[in-house]
């Protein structure tokens, strides 16, 4: 068992790193496991769930958007850039399907900025393999390339 203090204090600690910066589940779990006791970690952590400081979905939706704003990636390279920051398959599944519409729209964006900067160096064909090789989809692929014509 622990103290109350304790408590207060190891608590204090992880929520100076999460403040910092937004951070999983897994993320705080892999940095404290070596120093906080197991038991004293889960009920932090559940508290902080409670608070709603850690919240895995809200993480998935700001990260995903972030990338949005910042980066040409697939669907795919969003879903493993997630999946190593520690979060739940089913999570990341459930969020890019409940945003299909919208992932596949930023996706056909990406396709387009790419080959928009590969087109100088780059034979259509070549670009298409590039891009099917980095995880996007064969039919936003396709739809962009019929599309730009």
């Amino acid at each position: 068992m622990y103290t109350v203090e304790e408590f207060d204090e190891q608590k204090t600690k992880i929520l100076k790193y999460i403040l910092y910066k937004k951070r999983t589940e897994q993320e705080i779990r892999t940095k404290y496991e070596k120093t906080i006791n197991p038991e004293l970690l889960d009920d932090i952590i559940d508290y902080l769930k409670e608070a709603k400081y850690i919240n895995d979905t809200e993480y998935i939706e700001k990260t995903i958007n972030n990338y949005k704003q910042l980066k040409n990636l697939s669907i795919k390279e969003l879903t493993y850039k997630l999946q190593t920051k520690g979060i739940k398959k089913d999570d990341i599944e459930d969020y890019t399907y409940e945003n299909k519409e919208e992932l596949n729209q930023y996706e056909q964006k990406s396709i387009k900025n790419i080959i928009h900067k590969k087109q100088a160096t780059m034979e259509t064909e070549e670009i298409k393999q590039y891009l099917i090789k980095k995880g996007y989809q064969k039919e936003n692929i396709d739809k962009v390339i019929e599309e730009e014509g």
